[in-house]
């Protein structure tokens, strides 16, 4: 089969830095192939997907040496057909952009996925059949009349992969698509994009959540770490190599687990996939461990900090949006609120925050009835950080949108000096302090904003997805940090569709469904519950999985003793 896309020897560097961002890369791809590209963030995984879009070099300027082919089409110093524009690109390339805000040009839903129909004078009864399609597809035909900007970060997603999908490219590049959306979601869109590779479809994916990933095949995977790829390799390859713990990139849980259990997985033990891994070579060893570890007893502060008591509210006085929500945050505990998208979770931290009022029902911290404060007044006892870093940040250079909250409170500058630099630093955002905030990732935006608030650190923070986009070794320095401000005693609240970060350092979740309050217990209680996965579109664990499949005992014991190990383990490497 012959290569749609190579990389010959291929280098570049944005004007705007001294040094370049890839580094002599060389890598083919096949038409028709299923490519993974994994590495952390700033790795410059993004800058190789932007070469194959056609962003570089037509939207974002710098130099470059060698070249890349795309279908024929040439970009830096080969000898193919040199690609003129943009459009060139776009006719060979379709994608799926991280930031779904990005890519909205519609007034609503139909308007957006017809979009490139449009640009190509397509019949409107075509049109109209081809955007009906699309939409079942992705499970957005109720919302065709819908504001893009109003929905939700999952719902968001889907419509960009439906306005991607219309266009009948042969490159589908998809970066991040899993970003925003929960557990279950994230499985159908990987089963989709893998229907789309099965139509013939050469399928590029740019993503942190590899576990997620490899829910469907992939031919190969491609680790880059500081612009150079350091790895290239089928699934089994690279997870039975320690590549992707040198580079700070998670493993899937059932590998982790059995590392735990001191088995060195190879190739042929096939550790793509559950489905696939050779359990005859594992389960003895896992056996062995499970007995080994002894499980501990939790104990929890049962004062409480937060009260949400019948919480109700509607959007338009018709559809009810949380019906009852009732709810005990404790002091100095971390929880999380899950669910699947729009199930109310971001509308419940909103009532919280002041952004919307309820209809029934009260909120009280420490006693003190929120809805009678202000917003202002509401923020000297919450902070929130949104899914969304574009709808908080307000200034141009990173340093000035971390302390201005430090600012408006009238805080010394030297105090302030102090204690931006230690967020930054816990943030990964040191190197960048000099920064405008135009020049960084969306998953850069997204620490700017998270340490924006945890500087302020307020009684209650609730922070919405904080670690979407970010790779493990940024994930676990952020939550590392949010596990410190914990310890001291700060209450936490994190609305996540990230299972293993529930899973690692909240004891307890509460489960969301359709705005109501279907569970409250211990997170790993939680994974281990078909019945709740499947209701909250949440995903099995797959410890859970392994356990059952080695035919251990008690699987959900397994899931609490692999908690139990792997925080006393890092505890012990910190």
């Amino acid at each position: 089969m012959e290569d749609i896309i190579r990389f010959n020897h291929f280098s570049f560097k944005y004007y705007s830095q001294a040094e370049p961002t890839l580094y002599d890369i060389q890598l083919n791809i096949k038409k028709g192939e299923k490519i993974l590209i994994v590495g952390p963030s700033g790795s410059g995984k993004s800058t190789l997907a932007n070469c194959i879009n056609g962003l570089i070099p037509f939207v974002y300027k710098g130099d470059i040496q060698g070249s890349v082919e795309i279908d024929g089409l040439c970009i830096g110093n080969g000898n193919g057909k040199q690609a003129k524009s943009l459009f060139d690109v776009s006719k060979k390339v379709g994608t799926v952009l991280q930031d779904p805000d990005g890519q909205f040009v519609g007034l609503n839903v139909a308007e957006d996925i017809a979009f490139a129909l449009e640009n190509d004078n397509t019949p409107l009864k075509e049109m109209k059949e081809r955007v009906e399609k699309m939409a079942q597809i992705v499970d957005m035909q109720n919302f065709l009349s819908n504001n893009p900007y109003e929905l939700s970060g999952g719902q968001k997603q889907r419509v960009s992969l439906a306005g991607v999908m219309v266009d009948d490219v042969d490159i589908l590049l998809f970066d991040e698509p899993l970003a925003n959306l929960d557990p279950k979601t994230g499985k159908v869109a990987i089963e989709l994009i893998d229907d789309l590779h099965k139509d013939g479809k050469t399928i590029i994916i740019v993503e942190h959540r590899l576990e997620d990933v490899l829910h469907r095949h992939v031919d190969r995977i491609v680790v880059i770490e500081e612009g150079h790829i350091v790895q290239v390799g089928t699934p089994d390859e690279v997870l039975s190599s320690d590549v992707l713990q040198k580079c700070g990139i998670r493993e899937p849980l059932y590998c982790t687990a059995c590392k735990y259990a001191n088995v060195k997985l190879t190739p042929e033990m096939h550790p793509e996939s559950l489905d696939s891994l050779n359990m005859d070579a594992v389960s003895s060893s896992l056996h062995n461990w499970y007995d080994q570890v002894k499980p501990k007893e939790e104990t929890q502060n049962k004062k409480v900090v937060m009260k949400i008591d019948n919480l109700c509210f509607s959007y338009d006085g018709i559809k009810p949006i949380l019906s009852h929500v009732s709810a005990n945050i404790y002091q100095g505990e971390m929880v999380s609120i899950i669910g699947k998208n729009g199930a109310g979770k971001s509308t419940l931290s909103k009532c919280i925050v002041g952004f919307e009022n309820q209809d029934e029902g009260t909120i009280t911290i420490e006693d003190l009835d929120l809805s009678k404060l202000s917003i202002k007044e509401r923020a000297d006892h919450v902070g929130i950080v949104l899914q969304n870093p574009n709808q908080m940040i307000s200034k141009t250079m990173i340093y000035d949108e971390i302390a201005l909250g430090l600012k408006i409170r009238g805080v010394s500058e030297e105090e302030i000096e102090k204690r931006v630099t230690h967020i930054m630093k816990i943030c990964g955002l040191a190197p960048f302090k000099k920064w405008p905030i135009s020049a960084l990732s969306f998953g850069q935006k997204k620490r700017v904003t998270i340490a924006s608030i945890l500087v302020l650190n307020p009684k209650v923070l609730i922070l919405d997805e904080p670690t979407a986009g970010q790779d493990y070794y940024h994930y676990s320095e952020i939550m590392n940090f949010l596990k410190e401000l914990n310890e001291q005693g700060q209450t936490i609240v994190l609305i996540t569709h990230d299972m293993h970060l529930m899973l690692e350092y909240t004891p307890r979740a509460i489960v969301l469904c359709n705005g109501e309050k279907i569970a409250d217990q211990k997170a790993y209680e939680i994974l281990c519950n078909e019945q709740i996965c499947e209701k909250a579109n949440l995903k099995e664990t797959s410890l859970f999985t392994l356990a059952k499949k080695a035919e251990i005992e008690d699987p959900v014991q397994f899931v609490e003793k692999f908690i139990q190990f792997e925080k006393e383990r890092k505890a012990y490497e910190n």
